[in-house]
């Protein structure tokens, strides 16, 4: 029996139109499990198994599953702990956040509300990158450290943040660093100066500290400021006098010598009267010498117009009397 011509091609459309979504299907597959109904103990338990044999996506796909089908019971709550912890050693910072945001905006008040915001700080933390790219994520774990340590000052948790906060600080001050001093090599001093700036005004107590300093000096003396120059290695002396950026600091202070001038005597013109290009100013009460008038020219010799007699007299322009 022969099929038709256009049913054929009708079957062929339909099959590769199905292609797309059974491939769909089975990336679904991959990444959620199918639902089968079980009860609470075992999915727990076999998510735990999961968990400590390593497969981390595994058990935090389990533990959502605890959630999904017994969102009531006492272990919901529990799982959807572990499931942004499962996510976290799986270095799927995203989902662990949200997991552990989910858990805050449902149980805001529970005793693992610490851990849950501990978990969101510590997915932002893992997150930063050098101070050559965007520091974006910095701030973030910055904000989420901060967030910890002020709801629960008390806990193990912010004694950790607390020195990661630290750690953060010193991060974003290597930054402004990294930018002053590409400013530097460009001549841009007034630029530079202020990235330096911000280090001495925002991050004061970092490592970065007596470079800042030291690069001031630099970036002020460059622009002429010699007395800002001048404050910044007294600080810098002061604070960390056997460092090498104060010897550089020093060493910079000497080559550039002050010279002061010599106070003007009262009385004195500031500008000297014998200066070449300057106006001697009359003093109070003294008469400018007059000038002499200038001597009025002579009038030229008459020239006899061309056709006429030497010596001929000029023309007046005086009207006849009658």
């Amino acid at each position: 029996m022969r099929i038709p011509q256009s049913k054929a091609l009708a079957a062929a459309m339909i099959a590769v139109l199905a292609l797309p979504v059974a491939g769909c299907a089975r990336n679904k597959a991959k990444s959620d499990l199918p639902y089968v109904a079980r009860d609470v103990g075992t999915l727990y338990s076999t998510a735990k198994t999961r968990l400590d044999q390593g497969r981390y996506k595994e058990a935090a796909l389990l533990f959502d599953e605890v959630e999904r089908q017994h969102p009531y019971s006492i272990w919901a709550r529990r799982a959807q702990l572990m499931s942004a912890f499962s996510y976290y050693l799986d270095r799927d910072y995203t989902a662990s956040i949200q997991s552990a945001q989910r858990f805050l905006s449902v149980h805001p008040g529970n005793r693992d509300a610490p851990y849950a915001y501990y978990l969101i700080a510590l997915s932002y933390y893992e997150q930063i990158r050098d101070v050559t790219r965007d520091q974006k994520i910095t701030l973030q774990a910055l904000s989420a450290l901060g967030e910890l340590t002020r709801r629960y000052p008390n806990t193990r948790y912010a004694s950790d943040a607390r020195l990661k906060i630290d750690l953060v600080n010193d991060h974003l001050a290597g930054k402004e660093m990294e930018i002053g001093r590409f400013y530097e090599t460009r001549g841009q001093w007034l630029g530079a100066a202020l990235r330096f700036r911000t280090v001495i005004d925002k991050y004061q107590t970092t490592t970065h500290t007596p470079e800042a300093l030291m690069r001031l000096v630099e970036c002020y003396l460059e622009l002429g400021l010699r007395g800002e120059a001048e404050k910044a290695a007294a600080v810098l002396g002061t604070n960390y006098p056997g460092s090498d950026w104060y010897a550089h600091a020093y060493k910079l202070m000497q080559e550039h010598p002050f010279t002061p001038t010599a106070p003007i005597p009262a009385g004195q013109p500031i500008i000297p009267p014998n200066t070449p290009g300057t106006k001697k100013l009359a003093e109070p009460g003294e008469v400018e010498a007059a000038k002499p008038k200038a001597e009025a020219p002579t009038p030229p010799t008459p020239v006899a117009p061309s056709g006429g007699t030497a010596g001929a007299p000029v023309p007046t322009t005086e009207t006849p009397t009658n």
